[in-house]
């Protein structure tokens, strides 16, 4: 069977940036379309021949690719190199990234949560769908369940995974993959400084659900800063009562 790849020009690389230039030729097939989601790049021999480069250098080429998200390399009979469909994995890896190099303070990183959330709601008092909203209502169901179990672990995961639906509302992948990398760093932002305690999560729930039904986004917007700026001031309390000296 040929494969979908077989009439795709590649162009010979030239030493010293060959693995640059892999890279930016593979990422132009594919913005340009020549290369589509779910096509396998040629054999690992026959690419390195027509790129006229070492298999290693084309390895690391490939690897740094499948690290950014536009490659996925598969194994067995059906293996190699095939290109992803859209992926936020690159954008929550770089900002994990930059969390544990310290490039990210708990200050930086609570501001931004609140200012993305003020467009997510905005956006998605507009674009939720019937079933978006009924997702939101089993999430909150599902950490009151947790709440009352004193699972920390599964309510602080479920907390963060209602912020993902609500960006997944607005049906922008863009700000979708942004939520999705702040709410990956502040999972472990949350385990840095241990679980806490507050009554005021599930309320402020409630009261976002009646503002997104009636989509009134002035009022969703209001409930949601009010209450990410009140946890903020919990989160900072707690991080800095952590890194107190003597502690």
């Amino acid at each position: 069977m040929k494969s979908p790849t077989a009439a795709v020009e590649f162009a010979a690389i030239a030493a010293p940036r060959a693995v640059d230039e892999i890279e930016t030729q593979i990422r132009d097939m594919v913005a340009q379309g020549r290369l589509k989601p779910g096509d396998r790049l040629p054999s690992e021999r026959e690419l390195a021949a027509r790129l006229n480069v070492s298999r290693n250098t084309l390895r690391e080429a490939l690897r740094t690719l499948e690290r950014a998200g536009i490659l996925e390399m598969r194994k067995g009979a059906t293996g190699g190199a095939y290109i992803l469909h859209g992926s936020s994995d690159a954008i929550v890896d770089s900002l994990s990234n930059l969390y544990h190099l310290g490039a990210i303070s708990p200050q930086q990183l609570t501001e931004a949560r609140i200012w993305l959330s003020e467009i997510v709601v905005r956006v998605a008092c507009e674009r939720a769908t019937e079933e978006d909203l009924k997702a939101l209502d089993e999430n909150i169901q599902a950490a009151r369940r947790a709440i009352a179990e004193d699972r920390f672990d599964i309510r602080q995961k479920l907390h963060r995974e209602f912020h993902l639906i609500l960006a997944r509302a607005t049906r922008n992948p863009i700000i979708e993959g942004t939520m999705a990398g702040v709410m990956e760093v502040m999972g472990l932002f949350i385990e840095r400084i241990g679980p806490s305690e507050n009554a005021f999560t599930e309320p402020a729930r409630d009261r976002l659900m009646k503002h997104l039904r009636k989509r009134d986004a002035d009022a969703a917007v209001k409930e949601m800063t009010s209450y990410l700026k009140r946890l903020q001031t919990r989160y900072l309390d707690q991080w800095a009562e952590r890194e107190r000296p003597g502690r």
